[in-house]
């Protein structure tokens, strides 16, 4: 197994997404890339740093003449300009410069900070990203965007710096909790819910198997919804239109995340947010009463949530008005007219992403 995509955005140039089985071509694609380089920093956190850190280093030994490592703390919480600040001061203690290379090691948390790290070092250097988690190979790992978290704001303080490789062994997946990848799943499903209705059948259909993780399987699904973020960020690399599709379920997700503390992944707060698009969809009569109950069903057997026990409504709905995806005219949101057609409104109502919002509650009997 060795399929690879090609990202490209507008001025820029490109960059390859490898889809292997394990590390042993990354040394080749890193020297191939760079065959003069010095010096590499690997970001990673302790969770992955225990498992893949050393395979890793030994895959890059014959690239370059010094490899160092930057290990942060697992987790959400540790997603700051602190994280960052404490990278820098090793990158400085190492004298590392605009022409050596930083790595990324691990899921989706990882790949945000060490690509920040590496768009703002010295203005910006080299950035490769290895994904290990199934959220950030079939989503976050391409199509550069980067940032942390600040105070209650999720993604804050960021940019959009593209990467020269994005390398996903899949063996790493072996090791995922169930949970971690059941929310990554949530990204999967939204590709196909907002571009591809024959993938989303797909995945309904062999969701034993994709639940088993069958390599093939899992392979094959990832080049797809890889594909599909593919097809987004090169026809709208930095997100002036169209791209924001790729936010289907995002914004009420994004404020879920925040009121929750992150008590729930990323990908548990996609899914119920992908649930309230689609509600506030069927209530706008774009979606009929069994494509909604089929969205909102079918993420279960994917060990998703649809539904939370009580909580304050407008406590959620108060955040979104700090998503970054709100213009001065209004809410803007992603919505679907059908299974594999999304599309970007601008009127959505602060009472729509109430209702909708309010539908996520269990209603006991």
């Amino acid at each position: 197994m060795d399929d690879f995509l090609t990202v490209s955005y507008k001025n820029s140039g490109s960059y390859k997404v490898v889809i292997n089985k394990d590390y042993s071509g990354l040394g080749q694609e890193i020297k191939e890339l760079f065959p003069n380089l010095r010096r590499i920093c690997i970001v990673s956190d302790s969770n992955v740093a225990g498992l893949y850190l050393s395979d890793v280093k030994s895959a890059l030994s014959s690239c370059c003449e010094t490899v160092i490592e930057y290990v942060f703390e697992a987790g959400e919480a540790n997603k700051t300009l602190e994280t960052v600040h404490a990278c820098y001061e090793v990158l400085l203690a190492n004298d590392f410069n605009r022409r050596d290379l930083i790595i990324g090691l691990g899921g989706g948390v990882t790949g945000d900070v060490a690509a920040f790290i590496a768009s703002t070092y010295m203005r910006g250097c080299a950035f490769v990203n290895l994904p290990t988690s199934l959220l950030a190979m079939a989503d976050s790992s391409v199509g550069g965007k980067c940032g942390v978290d600040y105070k209650q704001y999720k993604n804050i303080i960021g940019s959009i710096y593209m990467p020269r490789l994005v390398y996903a062994a899949t063996r790493t997946l072996a090791s995922l909790p169930e949970r971690e990848f059941s929310s990554g799943m949530a990204e999967v499903l939204k590709a196909g819910l907002i571009k591809d209705a024959g993938f989303y059948e797909w995945m309904i259909g062999d969701f034993s198997t994709i639940m088993d993780r069958d390599p093939v399987v899992t392979a094959e699904m990832l080049i797809k919804s890889v594909s599909i973020k593919q097809f987004f960020v090169t026809k709208d690399p930095f997100e002036q239109n169209e791209r924001m599709i790729l936010n289907f379920g995002h914004t009420i997700g994004h404020a879920l995340e925040k009121y929750f503390n992150f008590k729930y992944s990323h990908g548990e707060c996609v899914a119920l947010g992908s649930v309230a698009a689609a509600y506030i969809s069927y209530k706008r009569s774009m979606l009929t009463d069994e494509e909604f109950y089929e969205i909102r069903d079918m993420f279960v057997p994917f060990g998703l949530p649809i539904s939370l026990d009580a909580f304050d409504v407008d406590a959620v709905c108060s955040n979104i008005v700090h998503d970054k995806k709100n213009t001065d005219t209004g809410l803007k949101f992603i919505l679907l007219k059908k299974i594999g057609k999304a599309v970007i409104v601008n009127d959505v109502s602060e009472d729509e992403i109430r209702e909708a919002t309010k539908s996520l509650i269990v209603e006991w009997d």
